[in-house]
């Protein structure tokens, strides 16, 4: 047989899930906040600040999985009020972000090269993530398109599809950190890069808190 297993049935046959990787892609290949957090901690810390980044993306998206398949997602969701809860906290905590880097200038991008800095961006990457209201009714939206009960265990298959997306997201930010962190260590070359790398990283964090404050509830919220 081809494709994933479990219990000795195909879950996921080969044209699901190339259709699957494609429409990940897409979404990868759309500008949205992972990129530009990516982007901003890729120009601010180096290339590994852009890695670290990409690993906290992919450790939310596997909480958000797991959310998903045992169906803590769906009950947040149903509770009116969560959507706003979730925007707001994730709003004042990229604003209180931007806040240090524009209070600290040049401080957030010297100890790119200290592993406790990059532990923090990986926090701050991951943190940034969950509290995304978007992210959490993404993967209630999206993943349950390519689940097929006929094919074995709904759970196994959410999680399956969990994982890929997010080892393929893990790879096209590494490869978006590691390009942004060239970009940082080119602009390392002018004097005041660190003033610049602070302010370009505040005001994408400040542009990703006022977009969370303006999105608007889904449809029958």
């Amino acid at each position: 047989m081809t494709g994933l297993h479990a219990e000795g049935n195909t879950m996921i046959d080969l044209s699901t899930l190339a259709v699957f990787l494609l429409a990940v892609l897409a979404l990868f290949l759309s500008p949205g906040p992972n990129m530009a957090f990516v982007l901003s901690y890729g120009i601010a810390h180096g290339p590994r600040g852009g890695y670290a980044a990409a690993l906290g993306i992919a450790a939310a998206d596997l909480v958000h999985t797991l959310f998903a398949a045992v169906g803590i997602t769906a009950l947040v969701a149903a509770w009116s009020p969560s959507f706003d809860l979730l925007r707001y906290a994730g709003a004042l905590y990229l604003a209180w972000l931007a806040l240090q880097a524009f209070r600290q200038p040049g401080d957030a991008v010297i100890p790119h090269r200290k592993d406790g800095s990059l532990v923090r961006v990986f926090r701050m990457a991951m943190i940034n993530n969950l509290l995304n209201p978007k992210a959490l009714l993404f993967f209630i939206v999206f993943l349950p398109q390519f689940v097929d009960a006929r094919r074995g265990d709904v759970q196994l298959q959410l999680l399956a599809l969990g994982a890929i997306l997010a080892v393929a997201g893990l790879a096209f930010n590494a490869v978006f950190g590691a390009f942004s962190g060239q970009v940082g260590k080119f602009m390392e070359r002018n004097p005041r890069a660190a003033q610049y790398q602070s302010w370009f990283l505040g005001s994408v964090l400040a542009a990703l808190a006022l977009r969370l404050l303006l999105l608007d509830r889904p449809s029958g919220r």
